[in-house]
């Protein structure tokens, strides 16, 4: 009635020892890398709008330039350490208009944070929890400032 299958089915496991795997941890490890180097980006992104001359809005929440630039320092150092030493690249920030951004950066940089704390904690690194908990607590700040505005 039915003729017999002569291939070997494409859903069969290939037995192929060159294809590299990669353990939980590593995994785990590129992906908080990423997740720090995404917010790194976005810190850098505030930081240069609250080191720029015009300042913004008046009515814009204005984040601190030095805590801000500490804090991306602290964030590229746990880029390095989780990327086997290697310093991730920085972004030249873009240039636009501060009181629009700011908001959305802030909203960002939050969510990518508890992202990271998301992983952190699968990871169970506690230096990039407790970073990672710092960023979404300073980023949490400016939203409320800004729902309230």
């Amino acid at each position: 009635m039915y003729e017999p299958i002569r291939t070997k089915s494409v859903h069969a496991m290939a037995a192929a020892p060159e294809i590299p795997h990669r353990s939980r941890e590593e995994e785990l490890d590129i992906r908080l890398a990423g997740q720090l180097t995404a917010l790194l980006t976005v810190t850098d992104e505030l930081h240069a709008l609250a080191t720029r001359a015009d300042g913004g809005a008046a009515d814009a929440p204005a984040p601190d330039g030095a805590a801000l630039a500490a804090a991306a320092e602290r964030i590229a150092e746990q880029v390095a350490r989780l990327s086997g030493g290697h310093y991730p690249l920085r972004a030249e920030p873009t240039d636009g208009a501060a009181a629009p951004r700011a908001g959305a950066l802030h909203q960002r940089a939050h969510t990518l944070a508890g992202n990271t704390l998301a992983v952190a904690t699968t990871r169970n690194d506690t230096v990039v929890m407790a970073l990672a908990a710092e960023r979404v607590a300073a980023h949490a700040a400016p939203l409320r400032d800004l729902a309230t505005a």
